[in-house]
């Protein structure tokens, strides 16, 4: 999608998007299997790709895809939420091996709508350099995510804003804001 021209030419399907020569698919899709993408971003230093996503009743997801990834991931819903079977869904064998699991997962007892946040890549807060900043609608809390190099992730709370956060939002310095439900938007700086 060319925004410079935003005449019906300017559309285009890029032709080394997953399903473009796939005929159960719009050749539009990149990744599917997501229940309520609620905000993602990518990470402006390495290209990487979060998502927030809003579980049914028990689970909440981060979903991530790597920079170099060809797309096509199947993130699972209706078949998963979180890490377990949604309801009664059964799953074969073969299904399993196509899906990409959430890198984080946190049920209802945390929280209960999460809101996707983006890679800190500011200045005035070195501590978060790398770090993916997200939150909860429902409770306020902001956590931080970051992928260590044996591949694990490290989940930490951050803070209890007391806020309902509806989205998040990046300077062009990187500097990381939030906005909740009755419109205030805040800024992340150092206490």
């Amino acid at each position: 999608l060319d925004v410079s021209d935003l005449s019906a030419s300017s559309y285009t399907i890029p032709p080394t998007n997953p399903y473009v020569n796939d005929s159960r698919f719009k050749p539009e899709i990149w990744a599917w299997g997501l229940r309520n993408p609620w905000r993602f971003s990518f990470d402006r230093f390495t290209g990487d790709l979060y998502i927030g996503d809003v579980g049914q009743w028990q689970w909440e997801e981060i979903n991530f895809q790597p920079a170099g990834s060809p797309g096509g991931e199947n993130y699972g819903w209706k078949l998963i939420e979180g890490l377990v079977p949604y309801e009664d869904a059964v799953i074969d064998p073969e299904t399993a091996k196509t899906l990409t699991a959430p890198v984080w997962v946190y049920d209802h007892s945390l929280g209960c709508s999460v809101t996707g946040g983006y890679v800190y890549r500011g200045r005035a807060l070195p501590a978060l350099w790398g770090m993916y900043l997200y939150g909860d609608y429902c409770n306020g809390r902001v956590w931080t995510l970051y992928q260590n190099p044996d591949g694990t992730w490290v989940n930490t709370v951050f803070m209890d804003t007391g806020k309902q956060i509806t989205s998040f939002g990046e300077d062009e310095t990187g500097e990381l804001y939030l906005v909740d439900y009755k419109g205030g938007v805040y800024k992340l700086i150092r206490k």
